[in-house]
């Protein structure tokens, strides 16, 4: 019988097309352990969680003819022993160990001549291993595939091993939402009363994953006229030339940051108002800010962007493979120096990019890469390069610990790869009431990507420190000032608090606001 043949999509095709010795198109992603992992548990577990679905099977085929189109075939030869590589991590053993050879990982292509992944098993880190997993994005995006590495996933270390007869309705099968993910939904209703609370409380709470209303992916599905929206992406200007942007080499480094407590920084959040979101983002331009004064680059009135991916799946297409998000472009503030007008500049452009007309105008053209012969693919991606100077993504994960192989995962971190030839990847993601940033870096250009991690630290302190000063100012101002109605208090503060109360700060000189409220 001869393998089966499915084409690429023309989004996925677009992922595929980019794929460039130097930018890899690769979403790549570390899970720490601090024990070591089971590893016929882990086989399994892939066996039969993850191999279900057919495009792990699959390898991708470029026609020889110019103008045919890339489709999926099913690897005749197809093992899992061949994707799963165990190898020792050096002495130390330790995070800055890890972090070299995760950076060599992300330096070497995939194997074309088969499915497009790769599972990489740590050993010696610590007393405990990692697992670090490598996909090509023309699987799927960043959405789709944290949906189905969570379906590898239990809630317990003492749950049962998978097995063959494990039962599952035929119109599930190609769900990652379905299955094991499935089964810990339903487990975690008896301990967060509902999946709903689940998932709603990371939105809500934690990450506010970027996801477009409805009435723009509406306009998505619907497409708009491709000649139009290239258009309007060749209006944009390109973003000022820093030491970001310059050609790229082959090697590639990648950090992640300590845990940070997700309790910390919505204490930020509701002293500063906006999200969560915000609160990183604002202190990761500033560490920015503060690489290239390190430097000694200028940075006065600089203003770059990065490009962020949003999602556009219907609620019906939650649980699909493939890529169906856009891309929206969000200016970092980097030639602010004070924190809390960056903040206050990050936060009304986060709110102008969830109602974005460019959604499906992104979108489109993604399409139109996928579409187009090479040499305009060619034209596009290094467009789209030069209107941004980094990719900025972020994950609302699990509020959980779970459970991979019985062994307990205790850090997790990703990153996509920087479409358009940036040499600067960030990620944000949360995971168990904690949240970590990780950098990605083109090696000749930022060798010293921890150095960035470094400054959000400071960054993320400052604002810490900021939060304190304001909460101890208002209860050192409730106390002395409690004889006088705040309605009647001329000095105090015009803005009004969520609970719908005055706020009790002092204005600024010259200003009906405090700090916090002061308008941007």
């Amino acid at each position: 019988m001869p393998p089966k043949v499915e084409p690429l999509s023309n989004v996925d095709a677009a992922w595929l097309g980019m794929e460039d010795p130097t930018n890899l198109m690769m979403v790549s992603g570390i899970l720490t352990f601090d024990e070591p992992i089971n590893m016929d548990h882990l086989k399994a577990v892939l066996n039969h969680r993850f191999l279900k679905f057919e495009r792990f099977r699959q390898r991708v085929v470029q026609p020889k003819l110019p103008i045919a189109s890339p489709y999926w075939e099913t690897d005749p030869n197809f093992k899992l022993d061949t994707h799963l590589h165990r190898v020792a991590l050096p002495a130390p053993g330790d995070q800055a160990a890890l972090q070299e050879m995760v950076s060599d990982l992300m330096s070497t292509p995939l194997d074309f001549t088969k499915p497009l992944w790769q599972m990489h098993i740590i050993e010696n880190f610590g007393k405990g291993c990692a697992i670090m997993v490598r996909l090509h994005h023309c699987i799927a995006d960043g959405i789709a595939l944290t949906a189905v590495l969570l379906a590898l996933t239990d809630l317990s270390p003492d749950s049962p091993w998978p097995k063959a007869d494990d039962k599952q309705d035929a119109d599930e099968e190609d769900s990652p939402f379905s299955g094991a993910l499935g089964a810990l939904f339903k487990q975690a209703s008896s301990v967060a009363k509902s999946a709903r609370d689940l998932t709603g409380k990371v939105i809500h709470e934690g990450l506010e994953a970027l996801i477009a209303p409805a009435k723009v992916v509406d306009l998505a599905i619907q497409g708009t006229d491709n000649a139009l929206a290239f258009s309007r992406l060749v209006l944009r200007s390109p973003d000022p030339k820093t030491i970001f942007k310059g050609e790229l080499g082959v090697a590639k480094r990648a950090t992640w940051s300590r845990p940070l407590p997700l309790k910390q920084i919505k204490t930020i959040k509701n002293v500063t108002g906006g999200t969560v979101n915000d609160v990183l983002v604002s202190a990761l331009a500033g560490s920015l800010r503060r690489y290239l004064l390190s430097r000694q680059q200028p940075v006065d009135g600089i203003t770059f962007r990065a490009i962020v991916p949003v999602n556009i799946r219907t609620n019906e297409e939650m649980s699909q493979l493939g890529n169906k998000f856009s891309l929206v472009f969000l200016p970092l503030p980097v030639g602010l120096a004070d924190p809390l007008d960056r903040l206050n500049f990050v936060r009304e452009h986060m709110d102008d990019l969830k109602k974005s007309p460019e959604i499906p105008v992104a979108f489109n053209i993604l399409k139109g890469i996928g579409m187009s012969p090479l040499e305009l693919q060619e034209v596009m991606v290094t467009m789209f390069g030069a209107k941004a100077t980094a990719v900025l993504t972020n994950v609302p994960g699990p509020p959980i610990p779970l459970y991979l192989a019985g062994s307990k995962i205790t850090g997790l971190m990703f990153w996509v790869p920087q479409s358009g030839r940036m040499s600067l990847g960030l990620s944000i993601l949360s995971y168990a009431g904690h949240v970590f940033l990780g950098v990605a870096s083109d090696a000749g250009l930022i060798p010293d990507p921890g150095t960035i991690i470094n400054g959000f630290y400071d960054e993320y302190e400052g604002l810490l420190e900021l939060a304190a000063q304001a909460e101890t100012i208002a209860k050192e101002t409730e106390t002395k000032t409690a004889a006088i109605p705040v309605e009647d208090d001329p000095d105090r503060c015009q803005a009004m608090t969520k609970n719908g109360r005055r706020c009790r700060n002092r204005s600024l000189e010259g200003s009906d606001f405090c700090r916090v409220h002061q308008p941007a």
